[in-house]
């Protein structure tokens, strides 16, 4: 059994028993395979071991893998932070889009849709919050914000609303800061019943993601591996004291879904 078998099989374990442990059937929750800085190879082999969804966050490296993988059956995700000039080619790349967070990323992204012929799924990235200083520094619009953005969401014929996406604040537990993303999902799924899903988890965190009532964690580091930095070294992980009995959490610098943030919105 090769490295990615092995940790496909140990993360698909993680979300059941996560699953039957928040009393929720497994079936419910989707990976998401988080393959940026990996070859097309990788993201190849585990769609020979039946994954399906995988995710990039930087719009080059999502349309060069889609573009040499166009003979599998794979369903992209873009997670980054999306500049604007840049949505058009991700909707053409037929790509779910997790980091909705601005009416004017929704009218481009309507536009697009609407030339492509097909309406683009989006997710509304919401601000968990988190220590001073670091608010919305995950990408997102605040949690009172999400009606109206969801509401121009729903009246544009390009683009189709698939739900809620977030991350969990840094120096903060996941546990609640997921269950205020949960009610928010509740709150949007009153006024738009198909907003179904809800991202949220990475491999440090999706135990208390999957409770809250993720629909799909988005795992990169447990999958792959650690991540080659530039300089050639890689990444390194410091463990996080933890009670439970699943695999101590990392801090969230470990990059699975990382928002790519400092960019200049357009």
């Amino acid at each position: 059994m090769s490295r990615l078998e092995d940790n496909l099989h140990a993360v698909r374990a993680r979300i059941d028993q996560a699953a039957r442990a928040a009393g929720r059937d497994p079936a419910a929750v989707r990976l998401l395979a988080v393959s940026k800085t990996w070859p097309a190879d990788d993201v190849r082999a585990l769609a020979a071991l039946g994954q399906r969804d995988f995710g990039e966050n930087r719009v080059q490296e999502l349309l060069s893998k889609a573009g040499e993988l166009d003979d599998v059956a794979v369903r992209w995700h873009f997670v980054g932070q999306l500049q604007r000039n840049k949505a058009a080619a991700v909707a053409r790349a037929g790509a779910v889009v997790h980091s909705l967070d601005r009416a004017a990323l929704a009218a481009t992204l309507d536009r697009a849709g609407q030339e492509a012929g097909r309406p683009v799924d989006v997710l509304v990235q919401v601000d968990l919050g988190g220590p001073e200083g670091e608010v919305a520094a995950r990408g997102g619009v605040a949690p009172h914000e999400v009606p109206a953005l969801a509401d121009a969401v729903e009246a544009a014929a390009g683009l189709r609303l698939r739900g809620v996406m977030a991350v969990a604040p840094r120096g903060e537990e996941p546990g609640p800061a997921f269950a205020r993303l949960a009610r928010v999902a509740e709150r949007l799924r009153a006024d738009h019943p198909g907003a179904v899903e809800i991202s949220a988890g990475m491999s440090g965190d999706l135990e208390d993601a999957i409770a809250a009532g993720a629909t799909l964690v988005r795992v990169g580091t447990a999958l792959f591996g650690d991540r080659p930095l530039p300089c050639g070294e890689f990444e390194q992980h410091q463990p996080r004291e933890s009670q439970q009995s699943h695999p101590p959490r990392r801090h969230r610098s470990d990059g699975d879904d990382e928002p790519t943030t400092g960019q200049t919105r357009r």
